[in-house]
């Protein structure tokens, strides 16, 4: 596809996916995805989920285009083309590792968020650190652990739902929008809560309707940083109450994507609990840590 990023819709990240699938099963050794900076952490994380891959999948972009002076396009993509020819083997992200044309830093694709509307060094390893850094083409250095080139098999699960909607809690924020969403039909809700994951008190009836219907309503937080824990305070209680499930660390971008993935392996809202608190593609860490917050 030629489009600007925000137009993105989840039937593309199925056609992207087979069309990778196909390069993979006709030998290709490393794939490189040009793509917009707007939303190319939802489709790394699309990919992640839906591609077991045997090869490096790296996903690029430019903050700055390629007419101008101060351009990153040309050492994203050459380190990107390093990237994809090194031994690890998974969905990545690559950009500027700093404003300066030195480093370029190669993310996880479900931990990995844009943070700055127009630095080079926007993308940022989030409740983590990069899986390695890149000069010249070449790996510099590795910080994490990493699935290597030849280690799995390629599957292939595209199977996705994509009427599930992303809510923002806010102060006035009324229990209709919760509401609205079930009345339209949608199959699966993310929340976007306050602190530790919540939404005002008022919101649980609708939230526990949406649960007596089938629809699983997954929590996230707007701090980004840290992990859910609706055991602390009285209005987390009541969201566990009404079958609201915790979305562990996982970033409000990854778990939107996850959820809409687990919807489409199954309707069970057990079973989509359970596959939004199962580590499939590194999105949920064991622990949280202190030294990766605002890295």
């Amino acid at each position: 596809y030629n489009i600007l990023s925000e137009n993105m819709q989840p039937e593309y990240w199925v056609k992207a996916a087979e069309s990778i699938d196909d390069d993979i099963n006709n030998g290709a050794d490393g794939i490189v995805i040009a793509h917009g900076t707007d939303t190319m952490h939802y489709t790394s994380a699309a990919l992640s989920f839906m591609i077991k891959t045997p090869v490096p999948i790296v996903i690029t972009g430019a903050q700055r285009s390629s007419d101008r002076p101060s351009t990153d396009a040309f050492l994203n993509i050459y380190n990107s083309c390093g990237a994809a020819l090194s031994d690890i083997a998974e969905v990545t992200v690559l950009m500027h590792n700093t404003l300066n044309d030195g480093d370029c830093a190669l993310h996880k694709g479900t931990k990995v968020r844009k943070m700055h509307t127009s630095r080079r060094d926007t993308f940022r390893s989030i409740d983590s650190e990069p899986i390695a850094l890149l000069r010249d083409g070449k790996v510099k250095s590795v910080n994490l652990p990493y699935t290597k080139r030849g280690e799995n098999e390629l599957e292939l699960n595209t199977a996705i739902e994509s009427k599930v909607a992303l809510i923002k809690s806010f102060p006035g924020i009324s229990a209709d929008i919760i509401d609205y969403h079930i009345d339209k039909g949608y199959k699966g809700l993310l929340i976007e809560g306050t602190g530790l994951g919540h939404v005002p008190d008022y919101m649980v009836d609708a939230l526990q309707r949406a649960n007596d219907e089938g629809i699983p309503v997954v929590m996230t937080s707007q701090c980004l940083y840290g992990t859910i824990n609706m055991n602390v305070y009285s209005t987390g209680r009541l969201l566990q109450d009404a079958g609201v499930i915790s979305g562990v660390d996982m970033t409000p971008e990854t778990a939107y994507v996850k959820l809409a993935w687990a919807l489409g392996q199954t309707e069970d809202v057990n079973e989509v609990k359970d596959i939004i608190q199962t580590n499939i593609a590194g999105e949920l860490n064991e622990s949280s840590s202190l030294k990766y917050f605002l890295n």
